[in-house]
């Protein structure tokens, strides 16, 4: 992909995830990348800032402006942990780590180092998801996530899969639902 159309695509991406999930400010989206993935690696194996850089750019610009907070899943060597604004999670307990290239991942290192009051916890439930590159965001969403198809598939050579939460069903035959909570 040439430069920019990454950050193009994922912005495009984001716009539509917002509008399926109906995601308002204070909300949080969590994004799972594989940088590797993306270029046209195996995950895990082609770590690469520049491509994150174009990715956090095209996903928190659309986000911030709408009030959505960003959540950056960790790789595997952070037990995927998640890198967010202090102001996302004000009651979670912190971890001590700062994501690197290899330890971490790109995007999660773009993410710690462009954040504004950046920290690192063990896990969330955000209200929406976007995993490029299959890096199972599923742990980071609340119980009953919805899978959601975009007009696109894939960013860059990575597999895209998005998803939005709704809240339980509870009470049985006689409850009657709130219909925009579908």
């Amino acid at each position: 992909m040439e430069k920019n159309e990454i950050k193009n695509a994922c912005a495009q991406a984001v716009k539509e995830l917002l509008e399926v999930a109906r995601l308002r400010k204070g909300d949080i989206m969590v994004v799972g990348c594989s940088t590797s993935e993306v270029g046209g690696s195996k995950i895990g194996t082609n770590s690469n800032v520049d491509v994150a850089e174009e990715i956090f750019e095209g996903i928190y610009s659309i986000l911030k402006k709408k009030g959505v907070y960003l959540a950056v899943q960790c790789c595997e060597h952070l037990n995927r942990a998640i890198v967010t604004e202090k102001d996302a999670v004000p009651y979670l307990e912190q971890v001590n780590v700062v994501p690197q290239k290899k330890a971490g991942g790109s995007l999660a290192t773009v993410a710690y180092n462009k954040f504004t009051n950046p920290v690192v916890v063990e896990s969330i439930k955000a209200d929406a998801g976007m995993d490029i590159g299959d890096t199972f965001i599923g742990m980071h969403l609340k119980s009953v996530a919805v899978p959601v198809r975009l007009s696109m598939k894939e960013i860059g050579c990575a597999h895209l899969t998005c998803a939005r939460v709704r809240p339980k069903f509870i009470g049985g035959v006689r409850a009657v639902y709130n219909e925009e909570l579908l």
